[in-house]
């Protein structure tokens, strides 16, 4: 094979940060819509008569789809092509979100949202394992999962001012209606911008069937069992054996992928500590953060009396820390400390700021008590948000960067349903507590009610995210490679990834994985010697293979 000059390999990399920019407003559109529609839900069951019992379907639907497809959607890129699933991810998701805002009745509602879910499992594993095997040089990877974890850490409080906007100024209609043009858009440009991934059928695997329905069934079976706890109670028997089925069926899930030829999740990507202890990190964090926006807003609208405007406004300062803390800190540090050192202060700030809120009072002024807490928490979590999502994907094989985007995923979405559900029937029985003993139609003792609630649920939360933050600092201990901040890699630390890498062999051949690493080492090993190199030598040597440009 003949090796190609280093500018041809540049030119074809050129597109990568437009390809950037069209994963970003992919995750971003994700993100959002799981917020916008909660500012959306009063006016929409208004207006076509949802009932109050059936009025949590427009958020259940969405999440039942999204959080139990999560692995079977980011396995799919793997077999046909992470770009191709994007891609049909968003026109899919474009159609739903038309679909949803022209409905006429809530049957139709409920169905565009489990449809907005469903494509939204084959977009987001997509979106972030495109990131993955888009960036390989350690400081632009170090920016692009910046900029990725800032989006995902603050695009829910974005959410919440669009919402407003929209809901406000327009109607409730326009918070699904806005998506379609933007996917649309967003899918043309993908199919411009993102590298031909395509798998020929030739080489395809088979799916793993078995696996697809038993990884689903049981994430489905999870989701459900916590969204409707919200109503029901954590007693109520369709919550309790909904919760054993989904537990009982990820074990016989695990125990079936171990014996897989071909698994739906390979078992190794979440044997790994980093990327086991990122999700983990990353659930119990989604478990508090959830309900922080949710008792937030309660307390914004219905105890300070905000607008939902003013309301989503106040929540800018949260987002704007999270991309100052991901972008201009996690960043630069990422490939300078190991990834714990980020992630677990990153936990104990946000932990600080739940603290912070504990002392809230009906009358606490928001610049003196939520401004600060804003601050923490989003400082805090730009911190953990980017380097986990970099683990999540560190290292793994092309061909598994779809499975190991969807484990991440997959803990974020049952981490922030199980949260929403745990903390509200903790404020529930706080404020019921509350009241009992007090006059409860008195609305100033109602409202202390309410914010003896929020608080008790928020030390709950304040507990969770120290339990992150232990967690991340006894399982992750990644550390960047020696001169991994500048892009240079030692002599000899690449050569003897490369040798163990070999020497883990299947029936005396090197796994599809480990020849696919030692492919990506030797790539960037070039180019550093390159960079590095003084005079006009040919960047090309003897025994190193360059990929071909695209």
């Amino acid at each position: 094979m003949t090796a190609q000059p280093a500018t041809g390999h540049e030119d074809a990399d050129s597109r990568r940060w437009w390809a950037l920019a069209v994963i970003a407003i992919a995750q971003l559109m994700i993100v959002l819509d799981i917020t916008i529609v909660n500012i959306a839900l009063p006016s929409a069951q208004r207006d076509l008569g949802i009932s109050d019992a059936d009025r949590q379907w427009v958020i259940t639907a969405y999440t039942l789809a999204f959080g139990g497809l999560l692995l079977l959607g980011g396995r799919l890129g793997d077999l046909f092509g992470r770009k191709r699933v994007f891609t049909i991810g968003l026109l899919g998701f474009a159609l739903a979100s038309a679909l949803g805002g022209a409905a006429v009745d809530p049957t139709m509602l409920f169905a565009a949202r489990a449809l907005q879910g469903a494509f939204g499992a084959l977009l987001a594993p997509s979106a972030l394992g495109l990131l993955s095997t888009t960036f390989s040089d350690p400081r632009e990877r170090s920016t692009a999962f910046g900029i990725f974890g800032a989006i995902a850490g603050g695009g829910a409080a974005i959410g919440f001012i669009a919402g407003g906007l929209l809901t406000e100024y327009l109607n409730w209609r326009w918070c699904l209606f806005v998506n379609a043009p933007i996917a649309v858009v967003t899918a043309f440009a993908a199919f411009s911008v993102l590298k031909r991934d395509h798998v020929a059928k030739g080489r395809r695997v088979r799916l793993d069937l078995p696996g697809a329905l038993l990884g689903c069934g049981g994430l489905l079976a999870i989701v459900f069992g916590t969204s409707e706890a919200v109503t029901r109670g954590w007693v109520d028997g369709l919550v309790l054996g909904s919760l054993l089925l989904g537990v009982a069926l990820l074990v016989v899930f695990v125990l079936v992928e171990r014996r897989s030829a071909h698994p739906l999740l390979p078992v190794h990507i979440v044997a790994d500590r980093n990327r086991g202890g990122g999700a983990l990190s990353v659930g119990l964090a989604m478990v508090g953060m959830f309900g922080l926006f949710l008792f937030l807003t309660y307390y914004l609208q219905a105890i300070k009396h905000f607008s939902p405007v003013v309301s989503g406004l106040s929540f800018l300062p949260m987002t704007a820390a999270i991309v100052v803390s991901s972008t201009g800190f996690a960043a630069r540090l990422m490939t300078r400390v190991p990834s714990r050192n980020l992630i677990g202060p990153g936990l104990l700030l946000a932990a600080g700021g739940m603290a912070w809120l504990t002392q809230m009072q009906v009358d606490s002024p928001w610049a003196g008590m939520v401004l600060p807490a804003e601050l923490l928490l989003g400082f805090g979590m730009g911190l953990v948000f980017m380097p986990s999502m970099s683990l999540a994907t560190l290292g793994v094989a092309p061909n598994e960067a779809g499975a190991a985007a969807a484990t991440i995923n997959s803990a974020q979405q049952v981490g922030g349903s199980f949260g929403t559900a745990l903390l509200n029937t903790v404020a529930a029985s706080a404020t019921a507590s509350f009241l009992a003993t007090r006059i409860a139609a008195d609305p100033a003792v109602r409202a202390q009610g309410a914010v003896h609630g929020y608080v008790v649920a928020t030390w709950v939360a304040m507990g969770i995210l120290l339990l992150a933050a232990l967690v991340a600092f006894l399982m992750i201990d990644h550390r960047p490679e020696p001169g991994e901040a500048t892009a240079v890699e030692v002599e000899g630390g690449a050569e003897a990834a490369a040798t163990a890498s070999a020497g883990r062999a299947v029936d005396g051949r090197p796994s599809p994985r480990d020849s696919a690493m030692a492919d990506v080492r030797a790539h960037v090993r070039a180019d550093a010697r390159a960079d590095v190199r003084a005079g006009g030598e040919s960047p090309d040597e003897p025994g190193v293979r360059r990929p071909p440009a695209d």
